[in-house]
């Protein structure tokens, strides 16, 4: 698996280039972000962040407010009820438990420390912890979404069921200060090639490591316009 690993993130990086990462965001500013983008594009759920930083100044404010408030200002990212209850629950979480509405203790805690308390929240999942740790805390985890779990899938890399199997199968491999590299990389691959109907195999720029695009060479087309807001870019 680590040699296999390590051959597409290497070619990855010759096809599009190691990306550079913009700036550190805030890790709560993050997480939420994370929380508005399930299920949704990238595009509405960066409109309801943004609806939620321009109408308040901290999250403390947002903390005070109840569910049904916050999912009408989030409305545009979908699933307003499951989302708003989310946030709430954090914030409610922070404010209560760690006497302040910040992650700063996360500091000196460990990724699966970090991943055992914010999964506990209802509404944040492995996923969305992972996000944080990475995006957040520049730490070296690559998040799963569908779109890297259908790459890891199809290359041969692992073969499982869920993101969550995935991430956990993959969690010692991935190469040192190299994560951002392989989400970043294999998120646009996802979007652009492997894509989960008429994939493009025939152009892919993994096909020859790839199981799938070996045994099928699908005459698929590259997506254009494929645009990738990254989270650490809020």
């Amino acid at each position: 698996m680590k040699t296999r690993l390590l051959k597409i993130e290497k070619q990855l990086d010759k096809h599009y280039g190691t990306p550079d990462r913009v700036k550190k965001a805030d890790p709560l500013d993050i997480l939420i972000g994370t929380i508005l983008s399930q299920n949704t594009n990238d595009d509405n759920s960066y409109k309801a962040f943004l609806k939620l930083k321009e109408a308040f100044n901290t999250w403390d404010q947002v903390a005070e407010l109840p569910a049904g408030k916050i999912e009408k200002i989030i409305k545009v990212a979908g699933l307003g009820k499951q989302k708003s209850r989310a946030i709430k629950d954090l914030l409610n979480y922070l404010k209560k438990e760690k006497g302040e509405v910040t992650l700063s203790h996360h500091k000196l805690m460990s990724d699966e420390e970090i991943i055992d308390e914010m999964t506990a929240i209802p509404g944040i999942g492995l996923k969305t912890t992972s996000c944080l740790l990475l995006f957040g805390y520049g730490r070296n985890v690559c998040p799963v979404d569908t779109h890297v779990h259908r790459v890891m899938n199809k290359t041969g890399i692992v073969q499982t069921s869920s993101p969550d199997r995935t991430f956990k199968e993959i969690a010692q491999y991935v190469p040192a200060e190299r994560a951002y590299h392989l989400h970043t990389n294999m998120l646009k691959l996802g979007r652009e090639f492997c894509r989960p109907t008429s994939p493009a195999c025939n152009i892919c720029p993994i096909k020859k490591l790839c199981d799938y695009g070996m045994k099928h060479n699908s005459p698929g087309e590259k997506r254009i316009n494929t645009r990738v807001l990254l989270l650490d870019t809020i």
